[in-house]
């Protein structure tokens, strides 16, 4: 499923809503359409937005409006909260623990899950947990390795957390549901990963064209041995 439009950004990451509107993240356009990609609405974001994630009728986007992938420091990290039918804007919250700059988050459980860049001769990822209404809980260590400028999309399903990265190739990074055993394999998952069904997914996808940046949904299928596989049309 395409979604209309050419963007300045890439697409950062999607999400959908009980009523199958999609959310698209373009690095400065937020962007909602119908189940079949037609632009329902869109807003101009400061750089650099994010992934993001739907939650009792609000987006939340992760946000960084500093350098992603430096030192402490560098960073200014964000959510920054709409109404999920206007788009308009309702709050900010500081999310300054990520301190290597948010990109990505999900809402689990109660609990809101933000991820972000990394420097390179870190080894470990971090993901930041905060209450309903942002105040920090408590950061958790993934013993992934080195993935390339951190996690960029996550999402919770199936009794586990897919995250998206970067490289080359891509990666998908799967740990359990307290963030343990982990497990990397050569996916492009690192535009969005949207929750359907058990087993089944919505990959964001995108790529650079005359007019600017588009965006599509691949649907994928959870493998044992691959960690997701595109399905075929």
């Amino acid at each position: 499923m395409d979604c209309e439009g050419a963007y300045e950004g890439h697409l950062q990451g999607v999400c959908a809503d009980e009523a199958t509107n999609i959310y698209w993240s373009f690095t400065t356009k937020l962007v909602k359409t119908d189940s079949q990609g037609k632009i329902l609405r869109q807003v101009k974001v400061p750089t650099h937005h994010g992934d993001l994630c739907h939650h009792d009728g609000k987006i939340y986007v992760a946000t960084n409006l500093g350098e992603f992938n430096q030192p402490a420091g560098k960073a200014d990290s964000w959510v920054y909260v709409y109404d999920a039918s206007s788009l308009d804007l309702l709050a900010k919250h500081p999310v300054q623990e990520a301190v290597h700059g948010a990109g990505g988050m999900e809402y689990h459980n109660g609990r809101f899950f933000v991820v972000g860049g990394l420097p390179g001769n870190i080894e470990v990822n971090y993901v930041y947990e905060y209450d309903p209404d942002f105040k920090f809980l408590k950061q958790h260590v993934i013993e992934s390795g080195q993935t390339f400028l951190g996690i960029q999309t996550a999402a919770y399903h199936d009794g586990h957390w897919w995250f998206g990265c970067y490289g080359t190739p891509q990666e998908l990074l799967r740990t359990n549901a307290d963030f343990q055993e982990p497990k990397r394999f050569p996916y492009f998952a690192s535009y969005g990963i949207v929750p359907v069904s058990p087993g089944k997914f919505l990959i964001g996808r995108g790529k650079k064209e005359s007019a600017g940046q588009i965006g599509w949904l691949v649907p994928a299928t959870a493998d044992k041995n691959a960690g997701m596989k595109d399905v075929s049309n």
